[in-house]
């Protein structure tokens, strides 16, 4: 079997898993909301198999950074298309000072979540809501690398490895 092969079918059933996490998790606590965390772990999981301990790290700390931001902003005034733009050059500008480039995409990602919220619902009662999900949605794309990488390399080693190289 090729790697690319190899990387293509651990990748779709961490996807796979991620999913069936969610919804086993969303239907023992009656949560119906689920797409905020399904892509959260969607963000968070890397196709390759060789970094995915450090990429999820980053991911999530770039998560953390965005969800930061977009609760920042929130205090600052009531979302629309400068207060938004904003706070997605913030969120690029801290992941660039936290050297967090391979997170920016799913910090974008976060800011948004967060910042948006549905007509009728409570500003800060959609964005906790998000804020858990997002987070949730980390940890459980976290488990899941560690579970499918200890398979293949242990995890730990790498980010071991990861860590001294930067």
């Amino acid at each position: 079997m090729s790697e690319r092969l190899k990387n293509f079918l651990i990748y779709a059933a961490k996807c796979a898993t991620g999913v069936l996490v969610v919804f086993f998790i969303s239907s023992f606590i009656h949560y119906t909301d689920i797409g905020w965390c399904l892509i959260s772990v969607m963000l968070v999981l890397s196709a390759d198999g060789k970094d995915s301990v450090s990429l999820a790290f980053t991911r999530i700390k770039a998560n953390v950074v965005g969800v930061s931001i977009g609760v920042l902003f929130l205090f600052i005034a009531s979302t629309n298309v400068w207060i938004l733009s904003a706070a997605l050059v913030a969120t690029l500008g801290l992941c660039y000072i936290f050297k967090l480039d391979a997170g920016i995409r799913s910090a974008l990602a976060a800011t948004i979540i967060i910042m948006l919220h549905q007509e009728g619902k409570h500003v800060w009662d959609t964005a906790l809501e998000r804020i858990i999900a997002v987070l949730a949605g980390c940890i459980i794309a976290l488990i899941i690398t560690f579970i499918f990488h200890f398979k293949t390399k242990p995890a730990l080693q790498d980010l071991k490895e990861n860590q001294q190289e930067a």
